[in-house]
C-alpha cells in the first residue's frame, strides 16, 4: 500500500482529519467505525473500498473503507442479530456496552448508505444490521493536533455475508474489490495501509488466537501500541 507523509493531501488519519488546519483548543474525537468486507482467502484477499471525491474537503482522491461516525439513531436502531460475546467484549474494552453496539450498528449503517449492499435486512429506508456477522480489528485515534478527530473502530466481515449489487450513493467512487497487491500502487492513506496490514495478519491466524490476541490501538501518526 502506498502510505503518505503527514503534510500530504492524500494523507489522513480516521475520518480524514489530516486535511483540516490545527486549532488551538483541543478537539474530543468522535465516535466512528468502519467495515472491512472481505472475500477470497485469507492468503490472498480482496477488500471493498472506494475512492473520495476530488472535491471532497477531507482525503480527496484515496480509497477507504465504508465507514463514518456514529450517529444519536445508531444507539436504538433494530438489529437482526446482536454482536457476537468476543466482538462485544473487544468493542467494550473502551467503550460502554450501548456505544459499542452503536458502534457496530454504525459500521452496516455506512456500509448500506455508501455502497447500497446490505449486511442484515432492509427495513423502510434503512437497515436492520447481522450485528452477528462482525469481528474486531483494531482502533485508531486521529492525532491531537488535528482540527477534526475520529475515535475510530474497524470492523471484519466475510463479504458472502452482505447481499445486493454495489450501488454507491456518490460518497464513493470507484467501488469495488482489491487486492492487498493491487492496492500497492494505488492512493491509500497511511492509516489504511496500516490497518490493512493488520488485516492481512488476523485473516491467517486460527481462530483460537484471535479470540484471545492483545488488541491494537494506533494513536497519532506512528504510535501502534496494545490496548491496556
Amino acid at each position: 500500500m502506498t502510505e503518505h507523509a503527514p503534510d500530504s493531501p492524500v494523507a489522513d488519519n480516521p475520518g480524514g482529519a489530516d486535511l483540516a488546519p490545527a486549532r488551538a483548543r483541543r478537539v474530543t474525537p468522535r465516535h466512528a467505525a468502519s467495515l472491512i468486507l472481505w472475500r477470497g482467502s485469507p492468503e490472498d484477499p480482496e477488500v471493498l473500498m472506494g475512492r473520495r471525491h476530488m472535491k471532497h474537503r477531507f482525503m480527496p482522491n484515496v480509497l477507504v473503507f465504508p465507514g463514518g461516525r456514529v450517529d444519536r439513531a445508531d444507539h436504538r436502531a433494530a438489529a437482526l442479530t446482536e454482536p457476537k460475546p468476543g466482538t462485544r467484549a473487544m468493542l467494550e474494552r473502551k467503550a460502554p456496552p450501548s456505544l459499542a453496539r452503536a458502534l457496530a450498528v454504525a459500521a452496516l449503517r455506512e456500509l448500506f448508505e455508501e455502497t447500497g449492499l446490505v449486511l442484515g435486512e432492509r427495513r423502510s429506508e434503512g437497515v436492520a444490521g447481522d450485528l452477528g456477522a462482525l469481528d474486531y480489528l483494531c482502533r485508531a485515534i486521529t492525532p491531537p493536533d488535528r482540527a477534526m478527530r475520529f475515535n475510530a473502530r474497524f470492523l471484519v466481515a466475510p463479504g458472502e455475508t452482505a447481499q445486493g449489487s454495489i450501488a454507491g450513493s456518490g460518497e464513493l467512487e470507484e467501488l469495488g474489490w482489491y487486492t492487498l497487491d493491487q492496492l500497492a500502487s494505488r492512493p491509500v492513506a497511511g492509516i489504511t495501509a496500516k490497518v490493512l496490514w493488520e488485516l492481512r495478519a488476523w485473516l491467517v491466524m486460527p481462530e483460537t488466537e484471535r479470540a484471545r490476541r492483545a488488541l491494537v490501538l494506533f494513536r497519532g501518526k506512528d504510535d501502534r501500541r496494545l490496548e491496556r
